[in-house]
């Protein structure tokens, strides 16, 4: 009997220790589903990389756009001295940018976010897509957007003017999102641009609004017009000081153009930021620049001590030119990299101005403002003597390591930087764009679009120039208009790259086509 006591008060006794075993045997540091819920980890992990995603690198960024628009140059003959420089493509790689670490990974959170009932994490995914997708479209023009993620044998892409046009329509609902959630902080963890303020995202919404709105401008005047009010006029407000800058963090890693520059040595001032620079005696030079190692590569411009590589120039050996400017050393101890600064928006509300639309306020008050934000924002001096000059121009140029005339050229641009009231329009927005593109430094996509649908600023032309048959050609009067479609569309969805050729301007996926928004003709 004393047996069968015992086994039943063990049995008792052992049913008792494990009725809570998983409860008791949890692993304290296992991270859960449920955990993951409770900080948005699940669903704003996602956005430093989404972030980061936005910028290209060296064969996707550096020479591509920061040479195209002579931010930038290299002093390497990369394939022999015939590239993308010399408007032969070799490299043509920020569409698997853009859809590999952008458009990719926010379907995947904005389904996240929908299922569970996140919706600003939505909204702030669906604007960093447009951000990235606003980007790529002044590479390709026509993208897959609305049929992205289809599993059909043949994707068909988007039309620039529908591609805009979807745009505006989204951002009309991010922007709802945003305002009826005012308070909300669940962003703060995972935005190192500003800490999950969404009076400041509602800044930045209507700012990449009105600057989709003067990109098109010229092709689509009246939708333009429509939707930059709009976001002048937004109560929301736009960016307008230094401290509603964009920012993106660069999460512990050196700036992209640090490493091509400094571990590289694959990347030097261009010659157009010398020409302009110098010649309109800009404080902001310092700021970007570090003076040339050679003493006797600026015997024209002694108290400026900076030398350009001119984009497209006839180069021979990378260790000749090694010793021009570099960019400045600050920039290998920065944080963060700009992305959409208050000049910008003060420049383009001088334009919106410019044409009229109602609220943007006086062309010469934004002007300056959009100078004085500029400065501010590079750490510069002497913004009011500046302002002043109505006598400086940029500069011809001289490359002091090629002989005879190899590279040089004469400056393309009389402007200066003093505004006057009794110039016509052109005149004015060539003073606009020029700053706009100074300002751009680091960040010159936009800019790149600007002289493509401007002719400002009015910059120097390819020395070298290998455009042929293959990609298209370049006349030696003109710029690379667009990049051609990549090759693994043209193999893989050849029925939607023909269908998107049929959409472009001239029907041919060639870099001499413009693309919309650059309708060749007058500004106003």
């Amino acid at each position: 009997m004393k047996k069968v006591i015992y086994l039943m008060m063990l049995i008792f006794l052992m049913s008792a220790c494990t009725d809570k075993f998983e409860e008791a045997n949890k692993n304290p540091y296992e991270i859960t589903d449920e955990s993951l819920e409770q900080d948005f980890n699940h669903v704003g992990a996602y956005f430093p990389s989404l972030l980061d995603g936005l910028f290209g690198y060296q064969i996707d960024e550096n020479l591509v756009q920061d040479c195209f628009v002579r931010q930038m140059a290299t002093p390497t003959p990369f394939v022999g001295g015939i590239n993308n420089t010399t408007y032969y493509i070799r490299w043509n790689t920020y569409w698997n940018q853009i859809y590999d670490n952008v458009m990719s990974p926010a379907k995947q959170v904005i389904q996240k976010a929908d299922d569970g009932g996140y919706e600003v994490f939505s909204a702030w995914a669906k604007l960093i897509r447009v951000f990235g997708m606003s980007r790529l479209t002044l590479y390709h023009g026509p993208l897959i957007y609305s049929n992205f993620g289809t599993n059909e044998s043949t994707i068909y892409y988007d039309s620039e003017e529908d591609l805009y046009n979807q745009w505006f329509d989204e951002l009309d609902a991010i922007l709802a999102v945003f305002k009826a959630n005012a308070d909300y902080t669940g962003l703060k963890k995972f935005d190192a641009s500003y800490s999950g303020d969404m009076s400041a995202w509602i800044k930045v919404i209507n700012s990449l609004r009105l600057r989709l709105a003067i990109r098109i401008s010229n092709v689509a005047p009246a939708l333009a017009k429509a939707e930059g009010e709009k976001a002048i006029n937004d109560a929301g407000g736009l960016i307008s000081t230094v401290d509603d800058n964009m920012y993106v963090s660069l999460y512990g890693h050196p700036m992209r153009l640090v490493t091509i520059c400094f571990g590289w040595g694959d990347t030097r001032m261009d010659a157009g930021m010398e020409s302009f620079l110098v010649g309109l005696k800009d404080p902001r030079i310092a700021k970007m620049f570090a003076p040339a190692t050679d003493e006797t590569l600026y015997p024209d411009h002694p108290d400026y001590p900076y030398k350009g590589i001119r984009s497209g120039a006839l180069l021979v050996a990378k260790d000749d030119r090694l010793s021009y400017s570099t960019i400045n050393e600050s920039f290998k101890t920065t944080t963060n990299r700009r992305f959409f600064t208050s000049a910008e928006v003060w420049f383009d509300l001088a334009e919106a101005s410019l044409r009229g639309w109602s609220g943007a306020g006086d062309a010469k008050t934004n002007y300056e403002t959009g100078v004085r934000m500029s400065f501010s924002d590079w750490g510069a001096g002497n913004v009011d003597a500046y302002l002043a000059d109505n006598t400086s121009t940029p500069i011809d140029y001289d490359d002091p390591k090629a002989s005879g005339s190899i590279n040089d050229f004469i400056s393309r641009s009389t402007v200066t930087v003093a505004w006057n009231d009794a110039d016509g329009n052109e005149l004015k927005l060539e003073k606009i764009i020029t700053q706009k593109w100074i300002d751009s430094f680091t960040n010159c996509i936009e800019a790149w679009a600007d002289h493509r649908r401007t002719g400002y600023p009015k910059l120097p032309y390819n020395y070298k120039n290998d455009s042929n048959s293959d990609w298209g050609i370049i006349a030696a009067d003109d710029f690379l208009r667009r990049m051609p479609f990549v090759n693994a569309e043209r193999t893989g969805n050849p029925a939607g790259v023909a269908d998107a050729t049929s959409k472009l301007s001239n029907g041919k996926d060639e870099i001499g086509t413009r693309l919309w928004f650059d309708t060749g003709g007058p500004n106003f």
